[in-house]
C-alpha cells in the first residue's frame, strides 16, 4: 500500500511537470521559467535547491554520530550560502539578464574563460546527479523491496520526463508542490514522534559537548582552519553554481530574487532541524538501528514505529526532497552544456533549435548520471568532492568580476586552474588541513599573479586594455 501511494505521488509530479511544460515557448522559458516566478514560488524553488537526501538522511546521520559540529556544512553552511546570495549577489547578477553562469564569465572575461568555467561547472554536477538517483533507488528499495538498479531506473525516469518536457517551469511548479510536502510532512511526523517520548528525556541521553557549536577540544590552528572549511564548503562554494543561479534568476524581479533567497535561507535552516530532532528520537527509541547504516536511521524509525498515514507523509516528504534536488541537478549542467559549450559552434542556431539542444542535453546529463549511479551506489563518495570544486575554481573570479575595479581573463583562468590543481594535489597528499583551503588560497594567488602579469604586459600601452573594460554592473 505504501508503494502504491508513493508511486501515485511520483506520477502526480510527472503529470504536473508535463502540464507546466505548456508554458515553455523559448529557451528562456526552459532555462529560467521566463523570469516570471512570484515570491512564494521563487522561495520554494530556492529552498528546494539542496533540501534532498543529504539533508534528511546524511545530516541526521552526522548529527547522531558527531553532534552539532557534524552538521556545520549542512544545514548551516547551506543556509549561509542562500543568505549571502541574497545579500551580495542576487541583485547584481539578476540585472545582467544572463541565462547561465557561464555567460557571466564570457561577459566579464572572454570565451576561453567561459569554456574553462563551464567545464568545471559541468563536471561538478555528474556525481551530484548520480547521488540523487541512488537515493531514489534506495528509497524505492526500502519501501517496496525492488532491487537497487530497478529502483534507480524507475525513480530517475520520473524526474527525467518532466525535466525534459518543461525545464525550469516544470521544476518550479513541482518544487512548489514538493516544498509543501516536505514542510508539512516533516512537521506532522515530528509532532507525532515527539508525543511518544518527552523531549527532555531524549536530550538527557546526549553526551557532554554534543551541542557545542564551535570546537572545544584540540584547539590547534588546524582544528580552527578545518572548522572554517566546514562553513565555506557550501557556504561560499555553492554561490557560483548554476542550480542556485537559475533558481534565483527565475524570479520576476531583482527584489523578488533577493527576498526569496533570504527567506529560503531562513526556511532551510528551520526545516532542516526537524530531521536532526527525529534522528535523536530514533537513537533513543531504536538504538539497534545505529548498528546498521546510520543514513537509514530515520527511515528505520518510521518503518518501525508509525501508522501507514505517517509513513506516506514521511516518505512522500523524503521522495519530494530527493526529486526536487535531482531535477535541478540535471537541468543545471544541461543549461551550461547547451548555452556555453555547444551553442557557440552553431553560428546560425535559432531559439527553437537551441531549445531542442537544451532538452537533448538534459537527456545526456541524465544518461551519464544514471551510468555513474549504477556503477557506484555510495552517495557520500558521489558527492564528497562536488561541493568543493566550484569554491577552488570559480568563486574568486566571480567575486572579482562583480566587485573588483579591474578584471583580467588571464587572471581568471590562472585563478581557476591553479586553484583546481592545488586542491587536487592536496587531496592526493591527504593533508591534515582541509585541501579546500589550499585550493582557495591558490585561487586567490592565481588571480593576483594573473592580474599582475596583465598589468606588467600592458604597462607601456597608451590605450586602456580590453582586459580592464568592465561591463555595466
Amino acid at each position: 500500500m505504501l508503494l502504491l501511494f508513493i508511486g501515485l505521488y511520483l506520477l502526480l509530479n510527472v503529470f504536473i511537470g508535463i502540464w507546466a511544460a505548456r508554458r515553455v515557448k523559448n529557451t528562456s522559458d526552459f532555462l529560467l521559467a521566463g523570469r516570471q516566478l512570484p515570491f512564494y514560488i521563487s522561495t520554494a524553488v530556492v529552498f528546494a535547491t539542496w533540501f534532498g537526501s543529504e539533508t534528511v538522511l546524511g545530516a541526521s546521520s552526522e548529527f547522531v554520530e558527531h553532534g552539532l559540529l557534524g552538521v556545520i556544512e549542512d544545514p548551516f553552511g547551506a543556509a549561509l550560502c542562500l543568505v549571502l546570495v541574497g545579500l551580495f549577489f542576487a541583485k547584481k547578477l539578476y540585472r545582467l539578464n544572463l541565462l547561465t553562469f557561464g555567460d557571466f564569465y564570457k561577459l566579464y572575461f572572454n570565451r576561453t574563460t567561459e569554456l574553462v568555467a563551464s567545464f568545471f561547472l559541468v563536471i561538478s554536477y555528474f556525481g551530484w546527479v548520480a547521488a540523487q538517483m541512488v537515493a531514489l533507488g534506495i528509497m524505492l528499495n526500502l519501501i517496496s523491496g525492488l532491487s537497487l538498479p530497478v529502483g534507480i531506473l524507475l525513480g530517475s525516469l520520473a524526474v527525467v520526463i518532466y525535466t525534459f518536457m518543461g525545464g525550469m517551469w516544470s521544476v518550479s511548479v513541482t518544487d512548489f508542490l514538493q516544498t509543501i510536502m516536505i514542510i508539512g510532512g516533516l512537521i506532522f511526523v515530528t509532532v507525532n514522534i515527539t508525543q511518544q517520548v518527552p523531549i527532555t528525556q531524549v536530550l538527557q541521553t546526549v553526551p557532554p559537548g554534543f551541542f557545542d557549536f564551535v570546537p572545544t577540544k584540540n584547539l590547534s590552528v588546524t582544528t580552527w582552519l578545518n572548522y572554517i572549511a566546514l562553513w565555506i564548503t557550501i557556504g561560499l562554494g555553492s554561490i557560483p553554481q548554476q542550480d542556485v543561479f537559475q533558481r534565483v534568476m527565475s524570479a520576476k524581479s531583482d527584489k523578488t530574487a533577493v527576498y526569496s533567497s533570504l527567506a529560503a535561507g531562513g526556511l532551510y535552516l528551520t526545516i532542516a532541524f526537524l530531521p536532526l530532532l527525529l534522528a535523536l528520537y530514533a537513537k533513543v527509541l531504536y538504538p539497534e538501528l545505529l548498528r546498521g547504516d546510520t543514513q537509514l536511521l530515520l527511515p528505520g524509525l518510521i518503518m518501525h514505529n508509525t501508522s501507514l498515514g505517517i509513513k506516506v507523509l514521511f516518505f512522500g516528504a523524503l521522495v519530494s526532497a530527493i526529486i526536487s534536488t535531482a531535477s535541478g541537478a540535471i537541468l543545471a549542467p544541461a543549461a551550461i552544456l547547451s548555452e556555453n559549450i555547444f551553442k557557440p559552434y552553431f553560428k546560425t542556431i535559432t531559439d527553437k533549435q537551441l531549445l531542442l539542444l537544451s532538452r537533448l542535453c538534459v537527456l545526456l546529463v541524465s544518461v551519464v548520471g544514471l551510468i555513474m549511479a549504477l556503477l557506484k551506489s555510495n552517495i557520500y563518495e558521489l558527492v564528497s568532492s562536488s561541493s568543493a570544486l566550484s569554491l577552488v575554481s570559480l568563486f574568486v573570479p566571480l567575486v572579482a568580476g562583480l566587485y573588483s575595479k579591474r578584471v583580467s581573463s588571464v587572471a581568471a583562468v590562472c585563478s581557476m586552474i591553479t586553484g583546481m590543481a592545488v586542491w587536487l594535489l592536496a587531496l592526493w597528499l591527504d593533508t591534515t588541513i582541509n585541501p579546500l583551503l589550499y585550493g582557495l588560497l591558490a585561487s586567490i594567488l592565481g588571480w593576483i599573479g594573473g592580474l599582475f602579469w596583465t598589468v606588467t604586459a600592458t604597462a607601456n600601452s597608451s590605450t586602456t586594455p580590453e582586459e580592464y573594460t568592465l561591463p555595466k554592473r
